[in-house]
């Protein structure tokens, strides 16, 4: 048995619904997915529903912004199968109205680049509870501007270090998060270390005992990269996961349902370890 446990809809920034992703996975012989999209859980109760129907199990997942201040630079933290979620909810306010303001400059900024409209954008945005990159970038493709969501356009205006229109903003510090994740009795998993370049970090966190697992098998790490961040979890016992990290039309290499996965005997150790009566 397997699961596929990093999946984005379009309640944030992925192109296709909660039911599309479950009737895939279906189709793809997965047994466990997590719908894990941005900064909320909407999903879960849908999710659940619609994997009983077609006899995939869910484990409910969001993939909650954080800031390493350390290093000055966003990380991801997977959190899954929180017995508590309400307590994640402020958490989820505030990171989505962060993302809210910086991706209403960013609108501006391409505005003044390039004659759209802020209802061209928002009409991709539709159902999603906030505006993500992808949207402006479907924009500027129905205007056409480009043919690509990722390329030249989308590396001069978005691209972390020199994009003439990115617009960032500090997230709540990594640690606060994990500590309300604990507190909301969830599992901590680091998404993607490779992708934000935050394998000292997951040291650091491994060594504090502050996370509980690390997302190996994901497509932002080579071979070499995916070994040494398996030799940090199996020095402090890590949960070793792995999916897809599917946003279908908006993704930004080619990934599948499936295309990485979570054995079993890792999606046992999340479930154990959120169903201790002792955190």
């Amino acid at each position: 048995m397997i699961g596929d446990l990093h999946c984005h809809t379009t309640l944030s920034d992925g192109s296709l619904g909660i039911e599309d992703i479950i009737v895939q996975a279906k189709r793809m012989e997965i047994d466990f997915i997590s719908i894990t999209d941005h900064d909320t859980m909407s999903s879960i109760n849908r999710a659940k529903v619609l994997g009983e129907r077609y006899g995939v199990q869910t484990i409910p997942g969001v993939e909650l912004s954080a800031w390493d201040k350390k290093r000055n630079r966003k990380v991801h933290i997977l959190c899954y199968a929180p017995q508590k979620p309400d307590r994640l909810e402020g958490l989820c306010l505030k990171s989505c109205e962060i993302r809210r303001k910086c991706a209403t400059e960013m609108v501006e900024n391409v505005m003044k680049l390039y004659p759209i409209t802020a209802e061209s954008v928002m009409k991709h945005a539709t159902g999603s509870k906030s505006i993500f990159k992808q949207h402006i970038m479907h924009a500027l493709i129905d205007y056409g501007y480009t043919t690509h969501f990722y390329g030249k356009l989308n590396h001069e205006l978005f691209n972390h270090e020199s994009g003439s229109c990115i617009v960032e903003r500090e997230y709540p510090d990594v640690n606060f998060v994990l500590d309300l994740i604990h507190s909301a009795r969830g599992v901590a998993v680091m998404a993607h270390p490779v992708y934000y370049d935050s394998i000292d970090l997951l040291k650091e966190l491994a060594e504090s005992g502050k996370i509980d697992g690390a997302e190996v098998y994901h497509y932002s790490a080579n071979e070499e990269q995916q070994k040494d961040i398996l030799d940090i979890a199996q020095k402090y016992g890590l949960i070793v996961t792995g999916g897809s990290d599917f946003h279908g039309l908006y993704n930004e290499r080619s990934t599948h349902i499936g295309s990485n996965v979570t054995s079993k005997e890792n999606i046992d150790r999340i479930l154990k370890l959120a169903n201790r009566k002792d955190r």
